[in-house]
């Protein structure tokens, strides 16, 4: 079967792609997209996390076929054109990557509940990232680094409160 779909904001297509086939190996292995990660297979562990349509979904669990017609975005389009998104530079700074291989659903995660919950208590940010296993940091660092983004998308946000770009989904500076 042929899958199309957008992805990052860019049309992409993927042939022979067979039926049990998941949305996680057509990123990795057919698109090129290696961020989101594949370890449990279970959506246990949400390395896999990208976004569907706008809501956050394991990757593994979701079927290739499913995203026929559909928006998917992953840890690749956080980023804009003006460098990395303040998330990611947040996660960097504050040592909230290790090893690695649980932070791209971790920042898909994060920058879903800062979508929602712009400047959220910790225990907002404990529960958004519940589904999300890191077996390096011990989470203090990944706490500070949601913190710190909170603090400087805050600082970008308009005096009125509204952020059109934001709330369109587009790439925040």
């Amino acid at each position: 079967m042929r899958v199309t779909c957008t992805v990052n904001g860019a049309p992409a297509a993927a042939h022979d792609v067979w039926p049990g086939e998941s949305l996680l190996f057509l990123l990795r292995e057919r698109l090129g997209l290696p961020g989101a990660k594949n370890a449990c297979e279970q959506g246990e562990c949400g390395s896999c996390t990208v976004y569907l349509d706008g809501v956050p979904v394991c990757a593994c669990l979701v079927a290739a076929g499913q995203a026929e017609g559909r928006e998917v975005r992953t840890v690749e389009g956080l980023a804009g054109d003006a460098g990395l998104h303040p998330l990611q530079q947040a996660f960097l700074e504050t040592g909230a990557v290790q090893c690695g291989f649980c932070t791209p659903g971790l920042l898909v995660a994060a920058d879903d509940l800062l979508r929602r919950v712009p400047a959220p208590a910790d225990a907002d940010i404990r529960e958004a990232l519940a589904g999300n296993l890191c077996r390096c940091t011990g989470y203090q660092q990944i706490l500070a680094a949601v913190r710190l983004a909170a603090q400087r998308l805050a600082a970008d946000r308009p005096a009125d409160g509204h952020d059109c770009e934001r709330e369109s989904g587009g790439a925040v500076p």
